[in-house]
């Protein structure tokens, strides 16, 4: 009998069966289908989106729905393959890195059109990554240790540093709040035009009803095979209509009437009925990110690590992320903190996952002195899955001799109290996945809410962030993550998927992040 099944809840009900129950209390009705087909052959696609993007300036905002929209209109300089490796795209090449890592020489691929006509060079390429280290959060901090950018000729860019920054491809390369190249003479705060590189340019935007964008006839491709976000693209679709559908049950509802081609964000519940439904077939995006909880380490019961180790062993992590989802098909129960395709990827200090041991916290309670102080779970309803992990977190520390508070509250108050270590001592979070530990979650930086700071946390993220091998960077990844697994300031529940569906007839559409429609068409 496994873990999860041999202890039964006061119900009578194993706790496999508790989290099952859990899962299916937030069970959506779907109504029946209907409307009329959208056109067969049309070179216009439908898009239903979760919303109406607050911006079109990808600078402006880290939401994913205006990244999702506005990197089929803008590029960066690099980008990610389907391994998630920082590749090419608007730089010719690799960049040539010096002076132990403070030196980063890169070329811009020549004969790039931009959206106005003419050619892109250097100085497009600088303005803009200006603008981004104004603007942005990453930019931000990737500023702090630029020393210079400068022209070398027409297509050449210089980088010196004052210090290492490892990530700098992937920061360049994340699609959020991300790096994107414009035409200087574009540049404004706020944009009032659109001048990218991409395979489509922005033609029209009515608030609330739709964002479309044409192909861009004088897109100048890679010529390598595409992979993940990178190579070639080419824009196979005339007309992407992005349009803003913020109920769920609607772009269900849409894409089996056929009104939507594709329709993101939806509901698992919702799988069985797409995937039986012959005109449309489900995309599932996985790892799309991750739940976590975040320890108050500052003061309370957690500031003691004996204490938050004995929370690590009480939770069983696959029961959460059962009741959180549902089914295994949509999350994976993981150690890791990356994939296998990851360069850190690692199981280090992973014997601490997924324990589900109520006796070993208990005496690790005992040992601890725990006081009986109440744990105060920080979450919130708006996303049912944090609140059906809290319930069942809540269990799982009872029964091994936690006295355990659940506060919940809307997400604006959770994000409000998280700031202050007296209201809380827990609290559930998740993040959409990204491919540098540095990039998620903000415990691993100075400042982030739980306040977790101390001198295995200092050494090992200083050992890490010195380093700019990428073999040699998954090592040291390795060493902090045995430091997050000893010291629990967070616990990482796992992985989850993302369901999306789309036309029968749309091919090319690969499972990504953010879905990309280049290279997608219609049968």
């Amino acid at each position: 009998m496994s873990k999860q099944d041999k202890d039964a809840s006061p119900q009578g009900w194993s706790r496999r069966e508790l989290a099952k129950f859990i899962a299916g209390a937030g069970l959506v009705a779907t109504l029946p289908a209907g409307g009329s087909a959208l056109a067969q052959g049309a070179k216009s696609v439908n898009l239903a989106m979760i919303g109406e993007p607050q911006t079109l300036d990808p600078m402006a905002s880290t939401a994913d729905l205006v990244s999702g929209i506005m990197m089929h209109v803008y590029e960066s300089l690099y980008t990610w393959d389907s391994d998630l490796n920082p590749k090419p795209m608007l730089a010719a090449d690799m960049p040539k890195i010096g002076a132990g890592g403070l030196s980063y020489e890169i070329e811009i691929r020549k004969g790039v059109k931009l959206h106005s006509g003419r050619d892109l060079d250097v100085e497009d390429v600088i303005a803009s990554l200006k603008r981004w280290m104004e603007m942005t959060p990453r930019g931000k901090a990737v500023a702090a240790s630029v020393d210079k950018m400068e022209a070398k000729g027409t297509h050449g860019l210089l980088i010196a540093l004052k210090a290492p920054v490892p990530a700098l491809l992937t920061h360049m390369a994340l699609p959020s709040g991300y790096a994107a190249i414009m035409a200087k003479e574009s540049i404004a705060t706020p944009l009032v035009s659109f001048v990218g590189t991409g395979p489509y340019k922005f033609q029209e935007r009515r608030p609330d009803q739709f964002v479309i964008l044409t192909k861009f006839d004088g897109y100048s491709a890679r010529s390598e095979p595409a992979n993940g976000y990178a190579g070639k693209r080419e824009a196979k679709i005339a007309e992407l209509r992005f349009i803003p559908v913020p109920n769920p049950n609607t772009r269900v509802e849409g894409v089996v009437a056929g009104q939507y081609h594709f329709a993101e964000q939806l509901p698992v519940d919702s799988y069985k009925r797409i995937a039986s439904t012959p005109s449309i077939k489900p995309l599932l995006v996985m790892p799309y990110g991750f739940p976590y909880f975040v320890l108050n380490t500052k003061q309370g019961p957690f500031a003691d690590k004996k204490v938050r180790q004995a929370y690590q062993l009480a939770l069983n992590s696959t029961e959460m992320m059962l009741a959180a989802f549902g089914d295994e098909k949509f999350f994976k129960a993981t150690a890791a903190h990356f994939p296998k395709a990851s360069p850190f990827h690692s199981e280090a200090g992973g014997a601490a996952y997924d324990k589900g041991n109520a006796a070993a916290a208990k005496k690790l309670l005992a040992e601890a002195k725990y006081d009986g102080s109440v744990i105060r779970i920080l979450n919130s309803k708006q996303f049912e899955f944090h609140h059906r992990m809290a319930l069942v977190m809540a269990e799982n520390l009872k029964e091994a001799g936690f006295k355990v508070q659940l506060d919940v509250v809307d997400w604006a108050t959770l994000v409000q109290r998280r700031a202050d270590t007296n209201l809380y001592d827990v609290y559930v979070t998740h993040s959409s996945f990204l491919p540098e530990p540095m990039l998620s979650p903000p415990q691993l930086g100075v400042g982030a809410p739980g306040g977790w700071d101390s001198p295995a946390k200092t050494a090992s993220l200083a050992a890490f962030n010195a380093e700019s091998d990428p073999v040699k960077r998954g090592a040291l990844w390795a060493k902090v993550q045995e430091v997050v697994y000893d010291e629990v300031p967070y616990i990482r529940v796992g992985d989850f998927a993302a369901l999306s569906a789309t036309s029968a007839r749309m091919t090319g559409l690969v499972p990504m992040p953010s879905p990309a429609f280049w290279n997608v068409d219609l049968a």
